[in-house]
């Protein structure tokens, strides 16, 4: 396939499809059809990226693509219900899924996984940003990594167990994080604080994880198992049990891991 002239379709208009298509637009590919129950979600995304609207996922012949960009629990069910050509590639960016979702009839299938959290109006950087791959034949997994790399993004072929490991080490470092400074800003808003004077922290504390490793980055009164420290902390914390409780079982888990990494 000849990238500039393949057509792209999508199921879903939220986070994820948007992102996918808008930039696929920007490095000139066509936009099919956008399929969404949400019609006005749906067709605004289909007017900016000049493409058709349906609530229907039936797709003309030529389409040459087909990404599925719906929340992991309803690709099944959309999947089951979609229609299009004999040589239609159809994938889904579910991490947590694999091929075992297609219906037999569907052929040329994959996985088109990109490792980062979509937020709706924000704009993502794609540059160098890892797309894991799984497909049904070497031509799809081919295309669809060309497919990734059309928009700067890095293919990679992962298996299905892989991909999952993966997809839950996403939520630990992602969604867990999230809630943590959720958490600090909690903590901050309680004692009258800018959240922002975190900052430079939150932003050392990747930076670091990154360059030398999590493991060996770890500071703190949990690892030095300052009790005096964290009595204090769990104190002050009183104003809310949830994070009282958060602070004990995490304080925990940091003391015991690397007392067990001493021995």
């Amino acid at each position: 396939m000849a990238l500039r002239q393949l057509t792209v379709s999508f199921i879903g208009a939220g986070k994820v499809a948007e992102a996918l298509c808008r930039r696929f637009r920007e490095a000139g590919l066509r936009i099919g059809m956008i399929v969404s129950r949400d019609s006005a979600g749906g067709m605004k995304l289909a007017v900016d990226c000049g493409a058709l609207w349906s609530p229907d996922p039936v797709f003309p012949e030529d389409t040459d693509i087909v990404i599925v960009a719906v929340p992991d629990d309803s690709v099944a069910g959309v999947l089951s219900s979609a229609s299009a050509g004999e040589g239609t590639i159809i994938a889904h960016t579910a991490g947590s899924l694999g091929l075992e979702v297609f219906p037999a009839w569907m052929k040329n299938t994959g996985v088109f996984y990109p490792l980062q959290t979509f937020t709706k109006g924000r704009r993502v950087e794609f540059g160098g940003l890892p797309f894991f791959i799984e497909a049904s034949g070497e031509s799809t997994f081919e295309n669809l990594s060309r497919l990734s790399e059309a928009i700067g993004g890095r293919a990679f072929r992962l298996d299905d167990e892989q991909r999952r490991c993966l997809h839950a080490a996403a939520v630990f470092v992602n969604n867990f994080t999230n809630y943590m400074l959720t958490a600090g800003k909690s903590i901050t808003g309680h004692a009258g604080l800018d959240f922002t004077l975190l900052g430079p922290l939150i932003r050392e504390t990747v930076d670091k994880a990154l360059a030398a490793g999590p493991e060996v980055s770890q500071t703190g009164p949990a690892i030095r198992d300052d009790r005096g420290t964290i009595e204090k902390h769990i104190k002050l914390l009183s104003f809310s049990p949830e994070l009282q409780k958060l602070y004990m079982e995490v304080t925990e888990a940091i003391t015991a891991h690397y007392k067990k990494s001493e021995k």
